[in-house]
Protein backbone atom coordinates (compact mmCIF):
# COMPACT_ATOMS: atom_id res chain seq x y z
CA UNK A 1 0.00 0.00 0.00
CA UNK A 2 1.19 3.54 -0.68
CA UNK A 3 2.58 5.71 2.09
CA UNK A 4 1.76 9.35 2.72
CA UNK A 5 3.27 12.02 4.93
CA UNK A 6 0.64 14.30 6.41
CA UNK A 7 1.72 17.61 7.93
CA UNK A 8 -1.05 19.11 10.01
CA UNK A 9 -1.67 22.42 11.71
CA UNK A 10 -4.38 22.83 14.31
CA UNK A 11 -6.82 25.71 14.01
CA UNK A 12 -7.86 27.68 17.09
CA UNK A 13 -10.79 25.30 17.45
CA UNK A 14 -8.49 22.29 17.11
CA UNK A 15 -6.11 23.59 19.80
CA UNK A 16 -9.07 24.11 22.13
CA UNK A 17 -10.29 20.56 21.49
CA UNK A 18 -6.85 19.02 22.09
CA UNK A 19 -6.34 21.05 25.26
CA UNK A 20 -9.68 19.85 26.66
CA UNK A 21 -9.28 16.26 25.44
CA UNK A 22 -5.73 15.26 24.39
CA UNK A 23 -6.88 11.69 23.72
CA UNK A 24 -9.02 13.04 20.88
CA UNK A 25 -5.95 12.46 18.70
CA UNK A 26 -6.23 8.70 19.30
CA UNK A 27 -9.97 8.81 18.60
CA UNK A 28 -9.29 10.43 15.23
CA UNK A 29 -6.74 7.67 14.46
CA UNK A 30 -9.51 5.11 14.98
CA UNK A 31 -11.77 7.09 12.63
CA UNK A 32 -8.99 7.08 10.03
CA UNK A 33 -8.70 3.30 10.32
CA UNK A 34 -12.41 3.00 9.53
CA UNK A 35 -11.74 5.09 6.39
CA UNK A 36 -8.97 2.71 5.33
CA UNK A 37 -6.06 4.88 6.48
CA UNK A 38 -3.58 3.25 8.85
CA UNK A 39 -1.43 5.53 11.00
CA UNK A 40 2.10 4.07 10.97
CA UNK A 41 3.93 6.84 12.87
CA UNK A 42 2.75 10.02 14.53
CA UNK A 43 4.75 12.88 16.00
CA UNK A 44 3.95 16.17 17.68
CA UNK A 45 6.44 18.73 16.36
CA UNK A 46 7.57 22.30 16.89
CA UNK A 47 7.61 24.78 14.03
CA UNK A 48 5.07 25.65 11.35
CA UNK A 49 3.27 22.31 11.76
CA UNK A 50 1.83 20.71 14.89
CA UNK A 51 1.94 17.06 13.81
CA UNK A 52 3.70 14.83 11.31
CA UNK A 53 1.93 11.59 10.47
CA UNK A 54 3.14 8.72 8.33
CA UNK A 55 0.11 6.82 7.06
CA UNK A 56 -0.65 3.97 4.72
CA UNK A 57 -3.70 3.91 2.46
CA UNK A 58 -4.83 1.88 -0.55
CA UNK A 59 -4.90 4.83 -2.95
CA UNK A 60 -5.02 8.59 -3.47
CA UNK A 61 -8.82 8.60 -3.46
CA UNK A 62 -8.88 7.23 0.11
CA UNK A 63 -6.47 9.97 1.22
CA UNK A 64 -8.52 12.63 -0.56
CA UNK A 65 -11.70 11.46 1.17
CA UNK A 66 -9.90 11.51 4.54
CA UNK A 67 -8.54 14.98 3.87
CA UNK A 68 -11.95 16.39 2.97
CA UNK A 69 -13.57 14.74 6.00
CA UNK A 70 -10.99 16.04 8.48
CA UNK A 71 -10.69 19.45 6.84
CA UNK A 72 -14.46 19.99 6.85
CA UNK A 73 -14.47 19.82 10.64
CA UNK A 74 -12.57 23.10 10.90
CA UNK A 75 -10.11 21.85 13.50
CA UNK A 76 -7.08 21.11 11.33
CA UNK A 77 -5.38 22.08 8.07
CA UNK A 78 -3.51 19.34 6.19
CA UNK A 79 -0.68 19.13 3.71
CA UNK A 80 -0.36 15.62 2.27
CA UNK A 81 2.70 14.28 0.46
CA UNK A 82 2.97 10.95 -1.34
CA UNK A 83 5.97 9.02 -0.02
CA UNK A 84 8.01 6.24 -1.59
CA UNK A 85 10.22 4.03 0.61
CA UNK A 86 13.84 4.60 -0.35
CA UNK A 87 14.40 1.01 -1.51
CA UNK A 88 11.46 1.34 -3.91
CA UNK A 89 12.84 4.67 -5.08
CA UNK A 90 16.25 3.13 -5.82
CA UNK A 91 14.61 0.21 -7.63
CA UNK A 92 12.49 2.59 -9.70
CA UNK A 93 15.39 4.75 -10.87
CA UNK A 94 17.84 1.88 -11.43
Amino acid sequence: MPYYVILSTLTDEGRKTIKENPKRILEVNKELAKMGVKVKEQYAVLGPYDFVNIVEAPDNQTIMKMSVELGSRGSVQLLTLTALPIQEFIKTIS
